[in-house]
């Protein structure tokens, strides 16, 4: 097999034997067992100006081919969410376009009844962000008037979601955390859009370690009094909820929310460390997955789901205690920037053509992040091709000044 030379902690370099190709089977079926969304991040044009403050320019074909690559291994695709760079490089316009082009491809998908997605619909494949980010912070007014922009800006949103036939996640908004002073402007906004919803729709808590300019968000800095004002909007709202997606890395915190859901409202892990013990589940529930750290291990996560599927959770469980390590190193702090070691290991397997990102954000992390990035996917066989990959990450290294 193939080896590498690798930077080592302190100084100096090391040789790294990668491991053996693993193969991963496709679903010959659709997974049924859990509901699993993989958030999906964005490939940007090489040759655009794709650098910190311009508008993204996409390479469509690589971008939506990734997606296909998702649909293929039986899961959903989660897309213009955090994972592709809402609010951190990725422009409302762009945001969009991916939107309708994400939503005529699910739509092919489902028109050719492939035999990993028979019988799902575009919304079992796809599901979209809904926000405020078209809006301008600096010139939301405040009090009852910065409501009122805030529920406009996510009606448009919304709207063209619901448009193109995606499922949609209302996302949390920076705008609404700027303008709101109480649980109950929070309660006031997300009560109106769950009622002119047209489907159920999935519902958004990120935390801070994703973004900062969340904090306070459903009206307190106080995890347990949020969670009063978020427990109490669902319930109220249960017809008009499919699920709720908590991204707060406290497992604690997931199970006793999801014990007491509302019947028939699910709860989509956002918990990128701690997701294989509840994707596993306590004996009485589980949690379903929407995950960013799905779209860097999508071949695990489909075999532990159709281990799932094949009634052999002691299998499922170990695929995914397998990629843990990984998850936790690419979600690593700041965490806001584990959206760089998702684009990393796309290009690594050469499903883009370089190492970039929108924003110029694939300078978000450091040499030796990145290598770690590299070992740990090689220990976990998601290195689909370890030939190809080690020529990838040698190339990179020796750019960067390592064995140069």
């Amino acid at each position: 097999m193939a080896s590498l030379i690798l930077p080592a902690t302190g100084g100096g370099t090391r040789r790294h034997q990668l491991a053996e190709a693993r193969t991963w089977l496709k679903p010959s079926t659709p997974i049924t067992s859990r509901h699993a969304y993989a958030a999906a991040h964005v490939i940007p044009d090489v040759r655009a100006e794709n650098v910190p403050g311009a508008p993204a320019q996409l390479d469509w074909d690589t971008t939506l081919a990734y997606r296909h690559e998702l649909w293929s291994y039986g899961l959903g695709v989660a897309d213009a969410m955090d994972t592709a760079q809402r609010g951190m490089g990725l422009d409302w316009a762009a945001t969009g376009e991916l939107i309708r082009r994400s939503a005529a491809e699910a739509a092919a998908v489902v028109s050719s009844k492939a035999s990993a997605t028979a019988g799902k619909s575009v919304r079992d494949l796809l599901a979209c962000g809904a926000g405020t980010d078209q809006l301008d912070l600096a010139t939301v007014p405040s009090g009852p008037a910065g409501l009122n922009v805030v529920l406009e800006a996510y009606r448009e949103q919304m709207a063209l979601v619901e448009e193109a036939g995606a499922k949609t996640i209302l996302m949390a908004s920076r705008a609404l955390a700027a303008v709101a002073t109480d649980a109950e402007d929070y309660l006031h906004v997300y009560s109106t859009l769950l009622r002119e919803a047209k489907q159920p729709v999935i519902l958004h808590w990120l935390g801070t370690m994703f973004d900062p300019a969340l904090a306070g968000y459903w009206g307190s800095d106080d995890v347990a009094t949020a969670t009063d004002t978020f427990s109490s909007l669902v319930s109220g709202h249960a017809e008009k909820i499919d699920g709720v997606k908590v991204s707060l890395l406290d497992a604690g915190h997931e199970v006793a929310l999801r014990a007491s859901l509302p019947a028939g409202v699910r709860l989509y892990t956002g918990d990128d460390f701690n997701y294989p013990e509840l994707i596993d589940g306590d004996g009485s529930h589980h949690s379903d997955a929407l995950l960013g750290i799905f779209a860097a291990i999508y071949p695990a996560a489909s075999a532990a789901l159709q281990s799932y599927d094949a009634g052999d959770p002691v299998a499922a469980r170990a695929t995914l205690d397998s990629t843990r390590e990984l998850g936790k190193h690419i979600f690593s702090a700041p965490t806001f920037y584990y959206k760089t070691g998702i684009a990393f290991l796309s290009w690594i397997n050469a499903q883009q053509p370089g190492f970039q990102m929108v924003g110029g954000l694939h300078s978000g992390r450091s040499l030796m992040h990145l290598s770690r990035t590299f070992e740990l996917a090689d220990a976990a066989g998601l290195l689909l091709d370890p030939e190809r990959s080690a020529a990838r990450m040698s190339t990179f290294l020796q750019a960067n000044g390592v064995g140069a």
